[in-house]
């Protein structure tokens, strides 16, 4: 028999969250591997339909969960992520490649820079597999450290092909913030005065 309600409480990041059925009643807990089609994620507000089961301490719990009239089973313009993230990071990557490439900038700075995005990705995605499993989480401010050395690129694609950190305000603004500081010290680094200091502070290194 299936039920129909209101999903009131999602948790992104956890992947899980709460319907309430028509009519009232208790809450029933919902995780999104239980959902028949997931080209998107749900959001509060949202009417499901579903199976009631129980879990083994015999609590309800949703199975088969799916949207009135199948209307979920047709993408729509918002239904999966967005391929601007992609296209961002793809460009500023390519602008350093670029820069490498007629030796305005030094090849090591393309090499940081791919380093910790993928650094950086992979952080997100431990994070996010500690949030959907309880376990402990990693600091915000280390997240905005790896994006502000270099990392922003990679921390945008898992925002975006994640869903990691990509709706809570107060981290978004912090982050877009990094991303605006690492742009403009690399901007710097393009001038006559920031090329020599780099060039030197590299030379140093090796």
């Amino acid at each position: 028999m299936r039920h129909q309600g209101k999903i009131t409480t999602w948790k992104d990041e956890q992947g899980f969250g709460f319907i309430t059925p028509n009519g009232g009643g208790e809450p029933v807990f919902v995780h999104i591997k239980t959902f028949a089609n997931r080209q998107r994620r749900p959001l509060v507000n949202e009417i499901v339909t579903y199976e009631l089961a129980s879990d083994g301490q015999g609590r309800a719990q949703a199975r088969q969960v799916d949207y009135p009239g199948g209307r979920r089973g047709k993408p729509t313009a918002s239904s999966g992520p967005s391929r601007l993230p992609l296209i961002v990071a793809a460009l500023f990557l390519a602008f350093v490649t670029a820069g490498a490439l007629t030796a305005k900038l030094p090849l090591l700075v393309l090499g940081w820079y791919v380093g910790a995005s993928l650094v950086t990705f992979i952080a997100y995605a431990i994070d996010k597999s500690a949030a959907q499993a309880d376990r402990r989480r990693t600091p915000e401010d280390r997240l905005h450290l790896l994006a502000l050395i270099g990392g922003w690129p990679g921390a945008l694609v898992a925002q975006d092909r994640l869903r990691h950190k990509s709706r809570k305000v107060s981290f978004l603004v912090v982050f877009w913030a990094t991303v605006l500081l690492n742009c403009s010290a690399l901007g710097w680094t393009l001038t006559a005065n920031g090329s020599r200091v780099l060039r030197s502070a590299l030379n140093g290194l090796v």
